[in-house]
């Protein structure tokens, strides 16, 4: 198995142990010094103990529904939907990686919106999705 394959199989069972809340197996993918960062509420979290402590006793129900994984080397994009008590947050996580452990991640969040009509005659829904009105 060559590098790239092995990195989007670490990458696929992060998310799948984020889904099953294994969370020994979800932070394994983090270099014992990786920086998680949130940008729209600008924090920063150093090291994977504090990683895994942060999203550790998440009050909501949460699940997660990966699109898209794509990457190469040591630059990868997961974009995902992280459902909380039923509300979907539509989140990419930018990853970056050394020695085959994630060392920089940055997690990016945003809530759905109504497409306005003016754009209906222009748009198809995405696969597996309907377009949300405004």
């Amino acid at each position: 198995m060559d590098a790239d394959s092995r990195t989007r199989t670490a990458i696929e069972e992060h998310w799948r142990a984020s889904e099953r809340g294994d969370t020994e197996a979800e932070h394994a993918i983090y270099a014992p010094d990786a920086i998680l960062d949130y940008p729209q509420s600008g924090e920063r979290f150093r090291g994977r103990a504090t990683i895994a402590a942060q999203r550790g006793g998440h009050p909501a129900d949460r699940h997660f529904s990966v699109q898209r994984i794509t990457g190469q080397a040591h630059l990868w994009v997961s974009e995902c939907i992280i459902t909380y008590d039923g509300v979907p947050s539509y989140s990419v996580s930018i990853m970056e990686f050394a020695d085959q452990h994630v060392v920089h991640e940055t997690q990016y969040f945003a809530d759905s919106f109504g497409a306005p009509a003016r754009r209906a005659a222009l748009a198809e829904p995405m696969p597996g999705r309907s377009i949300a009105g405004t």
